[in-house]
Parts: structure tokens; C-alpha cells; sequence
């Protein structure tokens, strides 16, 4: 069965729920953070920045603005303030024929939202699970 993965990706992100993640990403997905170098590979990790991410940006002023999107991509742009500070940023997203990402790379500005969301998602990171 293939998955509308944008229809998908839009409810967790209205629900501000990460348990449909499993589901939707790829067992070998690629996720590229905006304030790590290297990207992370594999499920688990891309799970864990993704929901750590969930708690940071998914707030009340959470929006997507503008979406491009082709017949296995797609990029969203969004908005959202945080601790006053307002960030920019996109989802790149890739998805495979059965709907499931293996690619996922975000872009944040400015350089002000880069250091407060890598202060955020570190904190997110590093708790205890």
C-alpha cells in the first residue's frame, strides 16, 4: 500500500503527535539537521530528531507557507516564533514509490533562530529516555 506521505506528514504536524513517524520514514532514511554536520542515517536516529523537533517547533505559531512539490519530493516552507525569535526555515523531503521518506534535510534563518534551535534540539537530545 502506498502512503500519501504529504497528507501523512501534515497530520503528524497538525496532531503534534511523532508516533506515525515509524511508519512513514524509511528503514535507511538520510535526516540532514540544520546545526549537525553529518547526516544522520538510519530510523531510530532520524526518529529521535524529528521528535525532539516535534517539541521545539511545532508550537501554536507553527506554519507551512508555501509548498513545492514533485511526484517524490517536496519542499515546505514554514514560520514560527520561538522564545520571541522568529525562524524561517524548509523541509526538504524525498520519498520512495511505497510513500516513505528516505531523505530529509532543514533550513533554518536566521543565524539568531540557528542557534537558539540548536541550543533547543540539543537540550531535547540529550535527556534521558
Amino acid at each position: 500500500m502506498t502512503i500519501d506521505t504529504l497528507a501523512a506528514w501534515h497530520q503528524l504536524v497538525q496532531s503534534r503527535n511523532a508516533r506515525g513517524l515509524d511508519a512513514l520514514l524509511a528503514d535507511d532514511v538520510v535526516f540532514h539537521s540544520p546545526v549537525v554536520h553529518t547526516p544522520q542515517v538510519g530510523k531510530a536516529i532520524t526518529t529521535q530528531y524529528l521528535a525532539a523537533a516535534f517539541h521545539v517547533f511545532f508550537n501554536e505559531t507553527f506554519r507551512y507557507v508555501r509548498e513545492v512539490v514533485g511526484p517524490c519530493d517536496a519542499v515546505l516552507e514554514f514560520q514560527v516564533e520561538i522564545d520571541g525569535v522568529h525562524v524561517n526555515g524548509v523541509d526538504m523531503i524525498t520519498w520512495d514509490e511505497d510513500g516513505r521518506i528516505v531523505d530529509f534535510k532543514v533550513m533554518v534563518r536566521p543565524l539568531r533562530a540557528i542557534t537558539l534551535i540548536h541550543q533547543k534540539m540539543a537540550a531535547m537530545l540529550e535527556r534521558p529516555r
